[in-house]
């Protein structure tokens, strides 16, 4: 009997369990392949997440985490729930006024001279105001008619959000010399030195304040350019703080090229401006660009440094703000051109140091980092500020000493 006779005449139920057996067969085995192809998926993941647990660090394991999350394909996922929870814990309209404002500074300041410009206090926008409400103070005591630094508070929305405070500090540019400084993950750029990563301990005698930087490069489509090398591509348009080579500063939409030319000594860009010409940018209240993973509209805390028309910088802080807000802040408090810096309550930073050699440090407002952050190696950038003819000595080195008889 021919071969196909033979197969024509088995049990048509057999034949049924056995292509069943086969099909099942195979779907195992496509199933055993596909895990196998999950598992080594994410070995490569779980190398680079096991990197970013024991690399060196000082931000909390689990905002390195969520940072990982963010750069690794789920940014949409962590934006869309980092949203949903400031939606949720946005503050309330109204309630009870604040009692007084935050301590800030030491004493009062002495007169001004005529020879030297220092801003008026902030007028305040609440009646009545609060005792010391935009009045502004001097880091430390003794200072003289001319502050290098001053700082206040006032209340930028007392209608509507009573206890909301910013912080606010003017630093003189003639008198102050202001410093990049290079973190150890960002700019997430290669540079042959990262230089110290911190405050370095033998300039720390003539330290005055220090101030975080701005976003991760990737989320701003920013450029950055450090100690006369370019090494992420200025782009046009963007709001760049730049220092030139004669000592000046000024914050500016960008027109220069993709290369910062030799007068630039530093240029750190973040998304437009938010203030030009003294007047809020006019796309605040239409575009999301000001905010990379929160947009421009949810409340968290923001940090903005912005320029005076004498040529003076203005650094501003405070919780519960959306870029337009902040734009407001920034204008009041004196500012003809500004930019958003940094955001969220991990990231924004600003310290003043009561006396030489970085003692006494104080947090301009009660913001989540420890005062002493610039202090040791940080992993993002930052600005330090110095005075520009110190009033303390260097700590002495000591050299080779001679050997004992």
């Amino acid at each position: 009997m021919a071969f196909e006779e033979l197969v024509a005449q088995r049990p048509r139920s057999s034949r049924l369990r056995r292509d069943r057996g086969e099909r099942e067969g195979l779907g195992f085995r496509l199933k055993r392949i596909a895990l196998v192809a999950a598992v080594l998926g994410l070995v490569p993941a779980g190398i680079s997440y096991l990197e970013t647990v024991f690399e060196p660090s000082n931000t909390a394991l689990s905002i390195r985490s969520v940072e990982w999350l963010r750069s690794n394909g789920a940014a949409s996922l962590v934006n869309t729930i980092e949203s949903v929870y400031y939606s949720l814990t946005a503050p309330e309209k109204g309630g009870p006024p604040l009692r007084k404002l935050p301590r800030v500074g030491i004493g009062t300041a002495a007169s001004a001279t005529a020879s030297e410009y220092r801003p008026p206090n902030i007028v305040p926008l609440a009646n009545p105001p609060l005792p010391g409400e935009g009045v502004w103070v001097p880091t430390r005591p003794n200072e003289g008619p001319n502050p290098p630094i001053l700082l206040t508070t006032f209340r930028p929305e007392p209608q509507e959000y009573p206890r909301i405070v910013a912080g606010v500090a003017w630093i003189n540019t003639k008198r102050t010399e202001i410093v990049l400084y290079p973190g150890r993950l960002e700019p997430s750029v290669e540079m042959p030195n990262r230089g110290p990563e911190e405050v370095p301990p033998s300039e720390r005698y003539r330290l005055l304040a220090t101030f975080n930087s701005a976003f991760k490069l990737e989320d701003s489509n920013g450029g950055f350019a450090y100690d006369g090398h370019t090494y992420a591509p200025l782009k046009e348009g963007q709001a760049t703080f730049v220092k030139y080579s004669n000592g000046t500063y000024n914050i500016i939409a960008w027109h220069g090229g993709p290369t910062a030319p030799p007068n630039v000594v530093f240029a750190r860009q973040n998304l437009p401006l938010l203030v030009e010409e003294g007047r809020p940018n006019p796309r605040l209240n239409e575009s999301a660009e000001w905010g990379a993973t929160l947009g421009n509209a949810v409340r968290v805390w923001r940090s903005a440094l912005g320029i005076d028309s004498h040529g003076d910088l203005i650094y501003v802080i405070a919780d519960d703000q959306t870029a337009p807000s902040l734009a407001r802040i920034l204008i009041h408090a004196g500012a003809v051109r500004g930019m958003e810096l940094d955001i969220n309550s991990y990231w924004v930073t600003f310290i003043s140091y009561d006396a030489p050699g970085a003692k006494d440090p104080q947090k301009l407002l009660e913001f989540e980092r420890p005062a002493n952050r610039y202090l040791e190696p940080d992993d993002r950038d930052f600005f330090a500020v110095y005075e520009k003819t110190p009033t303390a000595t260097p700590p002495q080195t000591l050299g080779p000493q001679p050997l004992s008889p």
